[in-house]
């Protein structure tokens, strides 16, 4: 059943939607990762495909460069190597450094979105100088790491077969559980 909301209500809705977006992107990943040892980190699925270490280190430096200083600088830092994102890690020991470096990015981003106001919606910043509302470059990313998000999650689901913990309705049991929502609700 569709419930309306008042207009002044809209912004704080938009602002909790996007919140939630990409804490559950956020979610999915770190659940998918926490599947694959640190020494399966650092294996590739095919040649030119990456590793999950590689998809983390791009996300990482991508959140940094995206969130920091959002309000007064361009999302494309000038500090920024995107190309040695794609560089593959060489050791295990690499592994945990880099699970610190995806935190602190995820919480570049959750601080920001912690002090984003509606009225913040519909300013512009700036990517690689083109110029996007707020609301549009918050878009942007999500959909950005929504797609990085399935593939760490394919990744992990090919590493792990048949012992991958589903991390959404595992096969054959979507009528348990739509009766459970709907015992819930």
């Amino acid at each position: 059943m569709a419930t309306s909301l008042a207009p002044d209500a809209l912004g704080p809705a938009v602002l909790a939607t996007v919140r939630h977006g990409y804490q559950s992107s956020k979610s999915l990943a770190d659940r998918a990762l926490a599947q694959i040892s640190a020494a399966e980190w650092l294996q590739c699925p095919a040649p030119g495909s990456n590793s999950a270490a590689v998809i983390v280190q791009h996300m990482a430096g991508n959140l940094r460069s995206r969130f920091t200083d959002f309000f007064t600088s361009d999302g494309e830092k000038p500090n920024r190597r995107r190309d040695q994102e794609f560089e593959e890690p060489t050791a295990v020991a690499a592994i945990a450094p880099l699970q610190g470096e995806w935190e602190a990015a995820w919480r570049v981003l959750f601080d920001l979105l912690d002090r984003l106001q509606p009225a913040d919606l519909l300013r512009t910043v700036t990517i690689r100088g083109e110029a996007h509302t707020v609301l549009a470059a918050l878009q942007r990313q999500l959909t950005h790491y929504a797609y990085h998000t399935g593939q760490l999650v394919q990744l992990a689901k090919g590493l792990r077969g048949e012992a991958f913990k589903s991390l959404s309705i595992p096969r054959g049991q979507s009528e348990q559980f739509n009766q459970q929502m709907t015992q819930q609700h």
